[in-house]
């Protein structure tokens, strides 16, 4: 763990609730005296506190100190990300937080199942969990659209990933792009992407969306 997450980071006095810091007061027997750095994913800096004081239901800790510390890809990358499966999603979250993608929209394109319900709660607590680890400075962007359309006028420029002649490589200056559902795109979302630039990867095989997403982003960003 490379720091300890608390939305309040940065504020002279931290309280917190030993319940939900279970591993470090418990497992890990982090004691009084001892210190821990903290973020609060907002801003570019980590928060050395000391504990001063551990109780049954919460610890106290004090700021002693704070230094600027940005862990930031040295690409800005915007993934387009049609619908499938949550728990898919959610495992591949972790891989695309790594990777440094700096926000993700999430689309109900028509082969997407409008059964399929993102927790946008249980999303942050994955990202919150995968910067822990990997020292990510700031938390990724999330937001959801209701179709194709509505992407599309947010982002008029976003590229699209299909089969294509032209193909992706790790010297394309690509800022967004759009990755489609299991079933791929559908007639009436085809004509509507015809005006976007449209790439390809060089494996010829059909990919699995969450295939398609890693690859991409590590072709972009790694």
């Amino acid at each position: 763990m490379q720091f300890v997450y608390h939305p309040n980071a940065g504020l002279q006095t931290l309280h917190v609730d030993t319940r939900e810091y279970e591993h470090i007061f418990k497992v890990r027997r982090i004691s009084v005296g001892e210190t821990l750095w903290w973020r609060n994913l907002e801003d570019s800096f980590v928060y050395e506190y000391q504990i001063s004081q551990i109780g049954k239901k919460e610890a106290e800790l004090e700021c002693i100190g704070q230094k600027e510390l940005p862990i930031l890809p040295s690409k800005v990358f915007h993934l387009g990300w049609s619908i499938i499966d949550p728990k898919i999603i959610e495992k591949t979250l972790p891989m695309l937080n790594e990777l440094g993608v700096f926000k993700i929209s999430f689309v109900y394109a028509e082969f997407s199942q409008k059964n399929h319900k993102l927790d946008m709660e249980r999303i942050k607590r994955i990202l919150i969990n995968s910067s822990q680890q990997c020292g990510r400075s700031l938390l990724m962007q999330i937001e959801v659209f209701p179709s194709m359309q509505h992407y599309i006028e947010a982002y008029p420029k976003s590229a699209v990933l299909d089969f294509a002649e032209k193909k992706l490589n790790s010297n394309e200056e690509i800022s967004s792009l759009l990755i489609g559902p299991e079933g791929g795109f559908s007639t009436k979302e085809r004509n509507l992407l015809q005006n976007q630039p449209i790439i390809g990867l060089i494996c010829n095989t059909i990919l699995r969306s969450e295939t398609a997403v890693v690859a991409a982003a590590s072709k972009i960003l790694a």
